[in-house]
């Protein structure tokens, strides 16, 4: 079936040059002369995109974009208008237009500009569909799956959770293991009951054991009260083991057999407790090699690698990285109440093309760091962090600097006139933006001589 357009538009020969031109593209073309007949139209036939004249006699297309977005949800709207200026098409975009043209224009401009909002929409619908429940579950830490490779891991993700296996998840460090993990959790069984995520890397050796196994009153200095630990805690739950790799050898037999036989005994007592825990574990590094050297045990990975998940790294999955983008701007714009609404197309090219060493959580903190520094409503190359934007080649100095405190420094320098650039020299409400005390402010102007 072709995609149904509509055109809006009061020029007859404008709306007829065009129609020739979409219609040999392969789209059934509507066409409208004023708000009251494209709205009229609207009702009528379901359409997938509009383009839409600025100026037409009686109500414009500025007024008339609210009750198309109303009536036709998800249908990307293009404005047109031979009186364009870049306010004019900011506040179009602001307004909630897909994209501007301004007049005149070549067909092929029109055409790329309904293949990108085609492309984008179909990734959207594609993500709302294989999301269903889990997005509830990870809240503001997204699931997409455009891309191949992230498609078959959430069928595995769906297919896992209706058993109690042991779930290994693998993969880089940022990539989201432990929001999938959340979401395995949210769509078994058990999403009623506790989820209780640990990071093993993050607790000393000294007290692996009672964190996880609990203690008895007094069963050691300072075990001032008993404690259940973390096996007890998420007993008809979900147990999630971030960083399982970094579990020192002494405590792993531990871990054995609590899994195997499904009890712990906590420090201080001799009786077992029975737990029933679901147990998902996640690493970025090689189990396998990590077994092969002696530092992990062999019968433990085997108990833990019963249902295997590979993640993909960031720059594995280009085509997810539209819609990440897309969630954590509108994400942090809400939360820090700005009125970011975009991205410039340059800005995505430069965002799909850039590696991503520190996967999704690095790709959030730069859309992060983009909405603070953004001075219009759309997001532009110069809010970008200069590793993004350049080539490795351009970033290293003619003295081949590769100094992280000098780096440090110049990203500090940078950040901070801009911040004092976008408040017109506001010391206070830059220090806000940045995220810093006014007297940190100071300091750093006085370090770093900036005037």
């Amino acid at each position: 079936m072709s995609e149904r357009i509509l055109i809006v538009d009061d020029d007859d020969a404008l709306r007829e040059s065009l129609s020739l031109v979409l219609s040999a593209d392969g789209f059934e073309v509507f066409a409208a002369a004023n708000a009251d007949a494209a709205l009229q139209r609207a009702s009528e036939t379901a359409v997938d995109f509009v383009l839409c004249d600025l100026r037409m006699p009686g109500r414009d297309g500025m007024e008339l974009l609210p009750d198309l977005l109303r009536q036709l949800p998800g249908v990307p709207v293009i404005l047109m208008s031979a009186y364009g200026t870049s306010d004019l098409a900011l506040e179009a975009i602001a307004r909630g237009a897909y994209d501007y043209l301004a007049k005149p224009f070549q067909p092929s401009e029109v055409t790329l500009s309904i293949r990108k909002a085609r492309e984008r929409e179909r990734l959207r619908r594609t993500n709302q569909l294989l999301r269903r429940d889990v997005e509830r579950a990870v809240g503001e830490r997204p699931i997409v799956a455009a891309s191949t490779g992230m498609i078959a891991v959430l069928e595995m993700l769906e297919r896992a959770a209706e058993y109690k296996a042991t779930v290994l998840l693998t993969g880089e460090s940022g990539t989201g293991k432990e929001v999938l993990a959340r979401a395995i959790h949210a769509q078994s069984e058990r999403r009623n009951e506790s989820f209780v995520a640990v990071n093993c890397a993050a607790i000393p050796e000294t007290l692996l054991e009672s964190e996880f196994f609990g203690h008895a009153k007094g069963a050691f200095t300072g075990a001032d009260r008993a404690r259940p630990g973390y096996f007890v805690e998420a007993h008809g739950g979900t147990l999630f083991l971030d960083e399982v790799g970094e579990l020192p050898a002494g405590v792993q037999a531990k871990f054995l057999r609590a899994l195997q036989e499904e009890e712990v005994v906590p420090v201080g007592e001799s009786k077992p407790r029975s737990v029933n825990v679901r147990l998902i574990a996640a690493t970025a590094r090689d189990l396998e090699a990590e077994v092969s050297a002696g530092r992990f045990r062999e019968d433990l990975f085997y108990r833990l690698n019963v249902i295997r998940i590979q993640i993909p790294p960031l720059r594995e999955r280009r085509k997810d990285i539209p819609l990440l983008v897309d969630h954590f701007v509108e994400h942090f714009a809400r939360s820090m109440g700005r009125a970011v609404r975009r991205i410039a197309d340059d800005v995505l090219e430069k965002l799909v093309a850039y590696p991503w060493p520190g996967n999704v959580r690095e790709l959030e903190n730069v859309i992060e760091r983009s909405i603070i520094l953004a001075q219009t409503d759309t997001v532009t190359l110069r809010d970008l962090p200069n590793n993004v934007v350049a080539p490795e080649s351009q970033r290293i100095s003619e003295e081949g600097d590769l100094s992280l405190r000098k780096a440090k420094r110049s990203a500090e320098i940078e950040v901070i006139r801009r911040a004092l650039e976008a408040t017109k020299a506001n010391r206070t409400h830059a220090a806000k933006r940045l995220g810093i005390s006014h007297r940190a402010l100071l300091y750093k102007l006085k370090e770093y001589g900036i005037r």
